[in-house]
């Protein structure tokens, strides 16, 4: 058994992929970390969350802030907010076993013993549904946000990841959703864990 060990999670929009990431949290019994890494960051900039967050207040569409993974600032201080994240997320993986989603966390921490990175992925119908019932976005809407967070996205990876090639660049496991829902999905990734953590 591995005595610590971090997962990080990365994942298409609409793909569930932080409901994934709560459920394997509750089955492995740690924690997950997501919005509160820009909490920690807005307190150690001493700025507003909005300001550091992708939800900008001048904005009344709430999914805004995935497109804009380190929030609508020019990009000096993307850069400034990134790097404060980066310790972060080294610092939450240096306390304990823990899930991170997103933020570039599979890249930063490559290197690092003990990590298993996965990748949550599925089709573009089963995202269409799941924005359209589970974050109950009109569909035109969701159809748009899909294809501007996947932009976006990859824009972010290219800027942040080194070596960037692709969404599964650094990663352990893949897995479709759309072919598990999220118990199952989460259900077949704690037992692929807990196979790795005997290793």
């Amino acid at each position: 058994m591995k005595d610590s060990y971090v997962i990080t999670i990365s994942r298409q929009f609409g793909s569930m992929g932080r409901p994934i990431a709560c459920e394997l949290s509750q089955r492995l019994g740690i924690p997950f970390y997501d919005r509160d890494i820009v909490e920690e960051t807005a307190k150690r900039m001493g700025l507003p969350i909005s300001v550091v967050s992708d939800k900008e207040e001048v904005s009344n569409f709430p999914y805004l802030r995935y497109l804009y993974p380190l929030g609508m600032v020019v990009p000096s201080m993307q850069d400034e907010i990134f790097q404060i994240e980066k310790n972060i997320i080294m610092d939450l993986a240096d306390k304990g076993p823990c899930i991170l989603v997103g933020r570039c966390a599979d890249s930063i921490l490559a290197e690092r013993k003990n990590h298993f990175s996965i990748y949550i992925y599925a089709s573009y119908e089963n995202r269409l549904k799941n924005c359209c019932e589970y974050f109950e976005m009109e569909k035109a809407a969701a159809e748009k946000m899909i294809v501007d967070a996947d932009h976006s996205r990859t824009l972010y990876h290219k800027r942040y990841s080194k070596g960037y090639h692709s969404e599964l660049d650094y990663k352990d496991v893949a897995l479709n959703s759309g072919s598990f829902g999220v118990k199952g999905s989460a259900e077949i990734l704690e037992a692929m864990i807990r196979n790795w953590l005997n290793c």
